[in-house]
């Protein structure tokens, strides 16, 4: 059984740590790893690779950080079938859709490779006479990143690709469920011709999490993850004087009206469903059916969800993998049930479902429950799960306050062909990311991705624009070169633009 170490200061170590923490391949149900689980130590030495790094980095020129990032992008786009593969085996995903996870990553990569653009600054000359304002931005330090295992590429590519072209360099904590990818994208990093110490991986719990929380050498950290975790980390961070960006949870709804294609809606609403075992914090898992659509809609998702693949994500053949944990199977049967007990109808049920040959991986079939409440727990939890629950609604007003009453404020979409009400919906949800005949909005890597409410504690949002503001800070010089022939003593007034 292979051990996967810490990646520091331009290699792989063990480090300190004693504690191990077993990786599974959700397929199989079998242990096929063991990563070790940093200590506090492990993670001062992460951090002072980093700060040691960022000095020289930080002042490499705009040339050379683009040169090594075009660099990279070129090693990741011809590496993506083995990316693949490595989350296939740790997450469960099949593997096109670890492929497009690879992709999409690659395209913050390439947002990035501008680099010289984003970073161009204002000036005003003649601002006063003989005075000239210019403004530019400069990188913060030594930045961290803490991310989820459901896309162990893409998320954290959302994070360190901008950070380290604005000449930060980064500390990346991925889940310790799924970490080989990061070790991997460490290599890359080092193949391209990054600086040892600019990139950095350190597997670990909440230890290894507290520890970058509590450093003094970190000035920002980017989480994704749970809104508990998401809340406790700002609060912690934010106290500490760092810069933060924590996105939380969500659960994301669909309007279907009856004007729609309801065979368009229920092929995307089954994707955007049950794409990833539902393990996506863009996952629809609410669709709400107004009117006359209810009915004729849960027939053909009813038709759809039964017709999926369910297997191996290695097989081909497969079009949804397992879940990444025994424990997430199990929460997810508990929520099914508790659902069907609390007086919902399950239309199709994934539970208990095996695949001949994996008889002990994590599966949980797709599952389509109707005349769900919103008072109902298999509403109101964040299932993160092959589960799509239908809500029956009157009008868009009342589907529109049932997603602003939701705490989350992640995604939302409208399939409709009223131009009308589609205008009606984008600009009435309190919810960040909107798709219109679109399930899963996720916008290009020259947008930002963030939510509203609690998906999101802080004030900026993800890549983007935004993650260039998040990854920098500005500065405001105003100069004066005067001729000395006609110099003069300093004015006690109030200066003045004159």
């Amino acid at each position: 059984m292979t051990t996967i170490e810490h990646w520091i200061g331009g290699g792989a170590t063990a480090g300190a740590a004693t504690r191990r923490g077993a990786v599974y391949n959700p397929a199989t149900g079998q242990r096929q790893h063991e990563v070790v689980l940093a200590t506090a130590g492990d993670v001062a030495a992460a951090v002072s690779a980093a700060k040691a790094a960022f000095a020289t980095w930080s002042q490499a020129s705009l040339s050379a950080r683009t040169k090594i990032m075009f660099n990279f992008r070129e090693l990741v786009n011809a590496n993506v079938g083995r990316l693949a593969e490595l989350v296939s085996d740790e997450h469960g995903k099949v593997l096109s859709d670890a492929a497009g996870e690879v992709q999409r990553g690659l395209e913050v990569v390439e947002f990035a490779c501008g680099i010289p653009q984003l970073l161009k600054g204002d000036y005003s000359d003649q601002a006063s006479t003989g005075v000239d304002v210019f403004s530019f931005r400069e990188p913060l330090g030594v930045c961290a990143g803490i991310t989820p295992f459901n896309f162990p590429v893409m998320v954290p590519m959302w994070m360190y690709p901008v950070a380290i072209a604005c000449g930060n360099t980064f500390v990346l904590k991925p889940s310790e469920r799924d970490p080989s990818a990061s070790n991997y994208i460490a290599d890359l990093w080092r193949r391209a011709g990054l600086p040892d110490g600019v990139f950095n991986v350190v597997h670990g719990d909440r230890v290894a999490v507290d520890a970058l929380l509590e450093h003094p050498d970190v000035a920002a950290v980017s989480f994704v993850g749970s809104t508990p975790i998401a809340r406790y980390l700002h609060g912690k961070a934010s106290a500490a004087g760092k810069r933060v960006q924590a996105l939380g949870g969500a659960k994301n709804h669909a309007i279907i009206l009856p004007d729609a294609d309801l065979e368009y809606a229920a092929n995307h609403l089954t994707a955007a469903a049950f794409g990833s075992a539902g393990e996506r914090c863009m996952a629809i898992s609410a669709a709400v059916a107004v009117g006359a659509a209810g009915d004729p809609l849960t027939d053909i998702l009813t038709r759809k969800a039964n017709e999926i693949v369910v297997g191996s994500g290695r097989d081909p053949k497969s079009e949804m993998g397992p879940v990444v944990t025994a424990e997430a199977r199990d929460r997810i049967e508990g929520l099914i049930g508790t659902g069907e007990r609390q007086g919902a109808k399950v239309l199709v049920d994934g539970r208990g479902h095996k695949v001949p040959g994996f008889e002990d991986g994590f599966f949980v079939g797709p599952t389509v429950i109707d005349q769900v409440q919103s008072s109902m727990d298999v509403y109101t939890e964040e299932i993160f799960g092959p589960v799509l629950s239908v809500v029956r609604g009157d009008s868009v007003e009342a589907a529109i306050d049932l997603i602003n009453a939701n705490p989350y404020g992640n995604g939302t979409a409208i399939f409709t062909n009223s131009g009308e009400a589609a205008r009606r919906f984008q600009r009435g949800v309190r919810v960040g990311m909107i798709g219109i005949n679109v399930p899963i909005p996720v916008p290009m890597a020259y947008y930002s991705f963030g939510g509203w409410k609690d998906s999101l504690f802080g004030d900026r949002h993800i890549h983007g624009p935004e993650g260039v503001s998040f990854y920098t800070r500005g500065k405001v010089v105003t100069s004066r070169w005067p001729h000395v022939e006609s110099a003069h003593g300093a004015s006690m007034h109030f200066p003045t633009a004159s």
